[in-house]
């Protein structure tokens, strides 16, 4: 038996990427439990792709609104098997288009659990999630509650607590992940907050220069794109029972200052790269990130086998050997 799965934001850095792993071997498990391969993976986005799709067959390109809830409707079909759940306005455009942001991360959300519901079979959905649920808190563990001081980590919340009631009433077998900052995120800034965590590693690997928005001693807690991608093919393969009625997995990161992630860029770059990092303090950029926590104890993720990144210094090898050819600009 082979599976349908479709991914939103599909043609995004985190979405290409999973596309990029699914297709490469069949790990996936299918509703008989047992890993199966795909023959059909259909990338959904709202515009075409920046980076081209990965070159196979099984692969389909849609593009379109996730608030039409028609599109929605034809994307997740009576075929499909499972479903990753990408597409979202990122913290930054969340907080500053209030209205864009509850349409696409709420009522964008809503149309996909529903659409699954319509086709009777109880496909997996997998939800993304944020840290930015919690608010104020420095150190969070699987107990802490969800309160956001963020548009966008309140449509992340109440998107966890929609899984969660569609899977107890049985129209989907839902699971979220909920990550911290994706460090280092390749290609362009994006509109999140926390983009300049990647900009200040990314850019001056790279030759250019970049501003760091925030104190050297503020916290991040951080995980890079190749163990983002591990923790979603962990989580989708988790068996429901596991999770029980709180379908919520916060992945574990670590926790370094921004003073720590330049040292470790310095160390391992030189001083020359280093140094085209300047000082630019901005306070909006500062308060979103002060909001939100930068320790985490995931017992639930440990349990479940899923592992961050060893350090900073991982997290930058990692970037440079997959993303820039083992090459950087010195």
């Amino acid at each position: 038996m082979a599976m349908k799965v479709v991914i939103t934001g599909g043609t995004g850095m985190l979405g290409r990427r999973l596309a990029i792993r699914i297709l490469a071997r069949p790990e996936l498990r299918g509703p008989g439990g047992n890993p199966e391969a795909v023959d059909k993976l259909v990338l959904f986005d709202a515009s075409e792709p920046v980076e081209p799709p990965p070159d196979d067959p099984r692969v389909q390109l849609v593009t379109g609104d996730i608030c039409d809830p028609a599109t929605v409707e034809a994307l997740i079909d009576g075929e499909t098997d499972a479903v990753f759940h990408f597409a979202a306005v990122v913290s930054g455009g969340a907080e500053a288009d209030f209205d864009l942001g509850y349409a696409v991360n709420l009522t964008g959300g809503r149309f996909v659990l529903e659409a699954a519901r319509r086709t009777g079979r109880c496909p997996k959905i997998v939800f993304t999630s944020s840290l930015a649920v919690y608010g104020g808190e420095r150190s969070v563990d699987d107990s802490t509650a969800l309160t956001p001081r963020t548009s966008y980590g309140a449509q992340k919340a109440i998107g966890e607590l929609l899984v969660n009631d569609y899977t107890r009433k049985g129209f989907v077998d839902g699971r979220t992940l909920r990550l911290p900052t994706i460090v280092v995120r390749p290609g362009k800034p994006n509109k999140a907050a926390s983009g300049f965590a990647s900009s200040i590693l990314r850019e001056p690997l790279q030759g250019e220069t970049v501003s760091n928005p925030v104190s050297r001693d503020t916290r991040m807690l951080i995980l890079s794109p190749k163990r983002a991608v591990q923790a979603f093919i962990d989580v989708h393969n988790v068996d429901g029972d596991v999770l029980g009625p709180n379908r919520s997995v916060m992945m574990n990161g670590i926790s370094p200052s921004i003073g720590e992630m330049l040292d470790a860029l310095r160390a391992f770059a030189g001083d020359a790269v280093a140094d085209r990092v300047h000082e630019a303090p901005d306070a909006l950029v500062q308060s979103i990130v002060d909001a939100w926590p930068w320790y985490a104890d995931g017992a639930r993720a440990r349990k479940l086998g899923m592992k961050p990144d060893a350090s900073v210094q991982e997290i930058i090898e990692s970037f440079v050997a997959d993303e820039l050819g083992g090459k950087f600009v010195s």
